[in-house]
């Protein structure tokens, strides 16, 4: 059985017609503990725009792109015990396997959530990737503490009305209790990130003022490094995001004791941790408190269908660098 797909042979810029295609791919069959999704709703993040950066290379069989996902389990590998054919779910994936942006994908079930039951599937596939990588930043490797130890404190978050901004301000406000700044330059941001729960926004375009106990840098690590030891109290803490390009200086960051978290959402999956499944309980934990009102999705604009056209006018709009929350596409 055949299925269809979109992916690329060769890395060209987005403009470019090839750089990404429509095509008809042998259907996979899951082993092991792999989960074979039908595959209903996508979203898109910088990792898909990043992994695709022209390159002299070129693909023997299509690379298929795609780090969000939601739809239907329809087979599952004989070792599976949390999952059962039709159960609706969720999921960020591995960037060491194809994407998401076919339609029947494997996945491990350890990094699978159920998706929640008051979204939609597209609702439901704008949350996966942010939401991992903004809580295991927050609350696992930088200690906030997620019921409300800390609260009261002072949170900046740099890029607030991005992907992994738009939920990292609810987890701050909604269950760490903390006192959240987020950074947004235009009007549509600033009133996305106060819709949010943000105590207040400053303008990114210019030079932040104050001190805070946490800096979550969700935009250029290049460009805000040297202006982290006025932003952070002393024995405060930074979490960041994006790869530096250039060597840093450590040592600027000493007087303070100022101490650096480095996330990479991926690195469960890729490197086979023994708590690899803490992303299916960290999933299916944020699709409770979904249910609950707690959270809400960051989906912000359906570009329709998943096809070629439409990838190619998501990944231009992230790459220019203006998209508020996430966008999805849903349906084949």
């Amino acid at each position: 059985m055949t299925m269809k797909a979109v992916g690329l042979y060769k890395y060209l810029p987005i403009d470019h017609p090839e750089s990404l295609l429509d095509l008809e791919l042998e259907t996979p069959v899951a082993t092991g503990h792999d989960l074979l999704v039908g595959v209903k709703a996508i979203s898109v993040n910088p990792v898909d725009y990043k992994r695709k950066a022209p390159k002299d290379l070129v693909e023997k069989t299509p690379k298929i792109l795609g780090w969000d996902a939601a739809g239907v389990v329809v087979g599952h590998g004989p070792d599976c015990v949390l999952f059962k054919p039709g159960d609706p779910v969720y999921y960020a994936g591995s960037v060491i396997r194809q994407g998401a942006n076919c339609q029947f994908h494997l996945v491990d079930e350890r990094i699978v959530g159920r998706k929640p039951a008051t979204l939609s599937f597209a609702e439901a596939a704008a949350l996966p990737l942010t939401t991992l990588t903004a809580w295991e930043l927050m609350f696992e490797r930088m200690g906030i503490g997620k019921a409300g130890a800390h609260a009261g404190r002072s949170l900046l978050i740099l890029g607030g009305a991005g992907g992994v901004g738009s939920i990292a301000i609810q987890l701050a406000k909604k269950l760490a209790r903390l006192n959240v700044t987020a950074s947004a330059s235009r009007p549509e941001s600033i009133a996305w990130c106060k819709g949010l729960g943000a105590d207040e926004t400053v303008d990114h375009s210019r030079p932040i003022e104050g001190e805070f106990d946490f800096v979550l840098c969700f935009s250029s690590s290049d460009l805000y490094w040297p202006a982290f030891p006025k932003l952070v109290k002393p024995q405060g803490k930074i979490g960041m995001i994006v790869r530096t390009t250039r060597p840093v200086d450590l040592a600027i960051l000493h007087d303070k004791s100022i101490a650096v978290h480095l996330e990479g959402m991926f690195t469960r999956s890729t490197f086979q941790t023994p708590d690899m499944a803490a992303q299916h309980a960290l999933l299916d934990e944020t699709a409770g408190l979904v249910e609950a009102g707690v959270l809400k999705t960051t989906l912000t604009a359906n570009l329709g269908k998943i096809d070629a056209a439409n990838l190619r006018r998501a990944h231009k709009m992230l790459e220019e660098g203006h998209v508020i929350g996430k966008l999805v596409l849903e349906g084949w």
